[in-house]
């Protein structure tokens, strides 16, 4: 299924139902702040951990106690829960008009070099639920450790449509 196809569910999510995914609640705060901020025609998310029911799946450093591959399906869990926050402040992700700028942060054993692998997770995820309009800007960041130990963190920004 394409991100053009449409159903009373709106195209983004028939593109991620014909991936076999459903938009996730959007994750708490772990602390002081909101998941996603509209301001004007943009939705900046904070950063987004592969949260599933409230638990991380998979906790360590990638290339110490996590896989590189194991670390790109977290990323790409991260964009899921990304794109929930997204329809938390929009009420609807056919509004994106585009994905701006995708922030993938991975906790990386001192070795590690292939972060942009990993956040490639994330990336793909957003072109195949949004098409053209899920193509981005991006940084993909080594560090030290992560929130609750997460392998990985994603936040996006993305420009939404007039109307």
């Amino acid at each position: 299924m394409s991100a053009s196809d449409s159903t009373a569910t709106g195209t983004v999510e028939a593109a991620l139902a014909g991936l076999g995914l459903t938009l996730p609640e959007v994750v708490a705060p772990l602390a002081s702040y909101r998941p996603a901020v509209r301001t004007g025609l943009y939705v900046y998310t904070s950063g987004q951990l592969p949260m599933v029911e409230g638990k991380l799946p998979v906790t360590g450093k990638v290339g110490a106690e996590v896989t590189p591959e194991e670390a790109k399906d977290l990323a790409r869990i991260c964009a899921l829960n990304a794109l929930a926050a997204v329809k938390s402040v929009t009420g609807d992700l056919d509004r994106v008009a585009r994905v701006v700028k995708v922030t993938g942060f991975v906790a990386s054993a001192a070795d590690f070099t292939g972060q942009p692998a990993v956040v490639n997770g994330a990336s793909e995820l957003l072109g195949q639920a949004l098409g053209d309009k899920g193509v981005h800007a991006r940084s993909a960041v080594g560090v030290a450790v992560l929130p609750l130990d997460a392998p990985v963190e994603v936040e996006i920004l993305v420009e939404l449509t007039e109307a």
